[in-house]
């Protein structure tokens, strides 16, 4: 039986990750969940999921977590620049703007396995956040339209605040 997930988060590429934070939060009084940090492409479990949506050759990138008032996620990420060629296998090009959502969902596989048999991707085995910590877990996807899609065990808030 298929139900309505609950929404979890937007990520959203931002020239400037501090002044991005800044602005949410002065003008839209958004949460500052976990504050802006640097992640390198292929290390630990962020910077592996990281690389497995954009490929390998993008570096570092800043990212920051803020929440909105009725508890939707915001990831605000700083990329290197906007003109890196994309080098891994999903159509995800544009490096400004919405470059995924995520949803949430405590059976992480068995949705990951719907996207593959309708026709999309799942871009990367699940991966625990906080491995041997918590049980949180994650994976991307893509869905048949080069969207990507993000799929969250556990609620935004509590999975930034914990980690």
């Amino acid at each position: 039986m298929v139900y309505p997930r609950s929404f979890s988060h937007v990520g959203l590429s931002v020239p400037d990750v501090e002044e991005a934070v800044e602005f949410y939060q002065k003008v839209l009084g958004w949460t500052v969940v976990q504050p802006p940090n640097e992640v390198e492409e292929g290390v630990g479990p962020i910077g592996e999921m990281t690389q497995a949506c954009f490929g390998k050759g993008f570096g570092t990138l800043k990212v920051a977590h803020i929440a909105t008032g009725d508890d939707v996620g915001f990831e605000l990420l700083e990329f290197p620049t906007s003109e890196h060629a994309h080098g891994g296998e999903t159509s995800f090009k544009d490096w400004r703007g919405i470059f995924h959502f995520a949803v949430m969902d405590p059976n992480v596989e068995e949705l990951a396995d719907q996207i593959v048999k309708h026709g999309g991707k799942q871009l990367m085995p699940v991966k625990y956040h906080s491995p041997g910590e918590k049980p949180y877990r994650v994976v991307y996807c893509e869905d048949p339209f080069g969207n990507l899609i993000e799929i969250y065990s556990h609620n935004y808030e509590v999975l930034y605040l914990d980690s």
